[in-house]
């Protein structure tokens, strides 16, 4: 039995998803005529109180049409240092929109409303970037599954109009961090211009992200979309998986959040583990000790059949999800109690 905590991104579709896929009435969604992708945009637009979304291949398009539609090229986004759309999509924003990024120094991949009042900067000075967008990641990745202070992101909402600077959220795994939090969607509808909802995450569907925004951001990112080549024909089939999920896999949220809490008190007892980062979500960032050589510690446990990820800067990465099971997690711990290096 291979168990394989690398990310939520490994799961497969369960069998009652794959009939509602199998099922789903298709068209050209190029043509704006699948109806299974109109039924899951309308679908997250209600939930979230927006006006329109728009269903896209990978979370990275979603972020990087968002990032097209709020800034021109010359200007300036603020992000986090360990933010998702610095790191991990390809240098996207810099190529895709010919923008610069000031990285605030946050805690966890999260910063504060006084962090972005001081990196704004001055718009009269032609000298440096205009600041035209701040982007939030909730949960952070890089940050361990970390959760927002919502009354801190409402705080940034409030510099953002200060300044007239647009707000996008990255909402890859904001569905655990409003399960986590019990917060809902119309909150976060209701504070931010834009985010990206991902769908194949701990929600469990194959593929596909989902952009919000208004009616005139949504018709911009559909020509933007097609620019990237994100334009899809008979998608439907993917997107009834992203419905099933979202009727029935945001409750179970709670699971994959216990079962790493359970997985970190197993770290935090290990005679290799120097530090565990806090968990509230469905992700573990932790450290080994020194004298041990980490990519020892995860070949043992490749050895035991069990699969991490090492995320640089002495980070190694564990990731619960829908298809970690109760039994894979007993032997998880098992094994990190007995685990010889």
């Amino acid at each position: 039995m291979e168990i394989n905590l690398i990310s939520d991104t490994i799961t497969r579709p369960t069998p009652k998803m794959l009939e509602a896929m199998m099922a789903a009435k298709v068209g050209d969604d190029v043509f704006n005529a699948d109806p299974t992708v109109i039924e899951l945009q309308e679908k997250v637009a209600k939930m979230f109180g927006k006006e329109a979304a728009l269903y896209f291949p990978s979370g990275t398009m979603a972020n990087q049409v968002a990032i097209k539609i709020h800034t021109q090229p010359a200007e300036q986004m603020i992000c986090d240092k360990w933010a998702h759309v610095f790191n991990f999509e390809g240098g996207g924003a810099a190529f895709n929109s010919g923008i610069s990024c000031s990285l605030l120094d946050g805690n966890q991949g999260m910063f504060t409303a006084e962090q972005v009042k001081l990196a704004i900067n001055d718009p009269e000075n032609y000298h440096i970037p205009i600041t035209s967008l701040v982007a939030v990641e909730n949960t952070t990745n890089k940050g361990g599954g970390a959760c927002w202070d919502f009354k801190e992101l409402q705080k940034i909402r409030k510099v953002c109009d200060e300044n007239d600077l647009a707000y996008h959220l990255d909402g890859a795994r904001l569905f655990n961090a409003m399960v986590a939090m019990k917060e809902t969607p119309k909150q976060y509808g209701a504070l931010f211009d834009t985010i990206s909802i991902c769908l194949s995450k701990g929600l469990g569907a194959p593929i596909g992200s989902v952009l919000l925004g208004t009616k005139a951001q949504i018709k911009k990112a559909v020509r933007i979309r097609k620019l990237y080549g994100g334009a899809m024909r008979q998608v439907g089939y993917l997107a009834a998986a992203g419905i099933y999920a979202l009727d029935h896999h945001v409750e179970r949220l709670t699971i994959d959040h216990d079962r790493a809490k359970k997985i970190g008190k197993a770290l935090k007892n290990s005679k290799f583990i120097k530090k565990v980062e806090p968990i509230e979500t469905n992700i573990l960032i932790f450290y080994v000790k020194e004298g041990v050589n980490e990519s020892d510690f995860v070949n043992a446990l490749k050895a035991k059949n069990i699969l991490i990820s090492s995320m640089g800067e002495g980070k190694l990465r564990m990731v619960t999800h829908l298809d970690f099971t109760e039994e894979m997690l007993e032997k998880v711990i098992k094994e990190l109690k007995d685990l010889k290096i």
